[in-house]
């Protein structure tokens, strides 16, 4: 899966799964924008590891929940390597809770940073996709968007609101050489995981027929390949890299 020449963007890409994505695209030769809204720090250390291994790569602050900056990333990309072939949408976050005690504004956050990003990223990036009727879009779902979660109805309703659009998008974009595809993991051991409670992971791992926690690499790979040209003929799919957590016929 050879991506030189081509040129990525993947939101929330200072820690974590996006970390994963945007270190391996580069390996593979892409040219990255490695996007982060707070960690600063986090997202150089992510150019430094890519540029130490010879890659590109550059860091851009944006909260992709704000339209204005979803652009601005967008054109971050154009006005630095001249195209974008490759947009990771992998910016979220979450905020359990059980749906009687949940706050209006933990579900508005939720919404915001984990389903209207996407919208936001999706509507700048195709029209530079559009006019260069290319593109490989990738949107990190999660297997709750399939199979619901308790205590996490705003982040569950949010990641299967991320599969919708992905499947309404290709249907858009497939004439014009556009791909949409999700990515959804089950557990890996994150920052944004790391909060949950010990019963839980144990609970998950159990209900894992392969018996253990993914790696971001993992995820990584999946995007990887959705990302090449081996993946063309590949649109509006959910690929689950969850170690049979969920299994769709």
């Amino acid at each position: 899966m050879n991506l030189t020449n081509k040129v990525a963007i993947i939101t929330g890409a200072s820690r974590g799964i996006g970390r994963a994505i945007a270190i391996d695209l580069a390996a593979r030769g892409a040219s990255v924008i490695v996007n982060y809204n707070s960690s600063e720090a986090a997202a150089n250390e992510v150019v430094s590891v890519i540029t130490a291994a010879g890659g590109k790569a550059t860091a851009f602050k944006a909260d992709v929940s704000k339209i204005d900056q979803s652009q601005a990333l967008i054109k971050a990309a154009t006005d630095t390597y001249g195209k974008l072939d490759i947009l990771v949408n992998n910016a979220g976050t979450t905020r359990d809770n059980l749906l009687m005690m949940m706050p209006e504004a933990d579900w508005d956050h939720i919404m915001n940073t984990d389903l209207k990003s996407v919208f936001n990223c999706c509507k700048a990036a195709t029209k530079v996709m559009m006019r260069a009727r290319y593109g490989r879009i990738i949107n990190i779902t999660s297997v709750v968007g399939l199979s619901g979660q308790g205590g996490q109805t705003n982040y569950a309703a949010a990641k299967a609101g991320v599969i919708g659009l992905t499947k309404s998008l290709a249907k858009e974009l497939g004439g014009r050489n556009i791909t949409v595809n999700c990515v959804a993991p089950g557990y890996i051991p994150t920052d944004l995981t790391n909060v949950l409670s010990d019963e839980l992971k144990q609970g998950m791992m159990k209900l894992t027929p392969l018996g253990r926690f993914g790696k971001p690499e993992e995820v990584a790979y999946a995007s990887a390949f959705l990302a090449s040209d081996e993946a063309a003929f590949i649109t509006g799919v959910v690929l689950s890299v969850d170690g049979g957590l969920v299994m769709q016929g």
